[in-house]
């Protein structure tokens, strides 16, 4: 098991592969169509825009939890 301290990191991983799977593949879906090639596209969109995703969600994340702690009630 992972380290509960490594808990925010885990969970910027999980969530940066998942939401930029599905974004990349609902974006080639949307641009090239479910054809020939669709996966090979799909997968090459989807590690590209992982690249990207996973820092951000890393750096945006707590400063979105903030944002939601001071606009919100307890």
């Amino acid at each position: 098991m992972i380290p509960a301290r490594f808990a925010p990191l885990v969970f910027s991983f999980l969530l940066s592969i998942l939401m930029s799977c599905l974004v990349s593949g609902v974006a080639v879906l949307n641009t090239a169509g479910l054809g020939d090639g669709f996966s090979k596209l799909w997968m090459t969109a989807w590690f590209k825009s992982w690249i990207v995703a996973f820092p951000a969600i890393s750096i945006l994340a707590p400063l979105t939890r903030r944002l939601v702690a001071k606009i919100t009630k307890p």
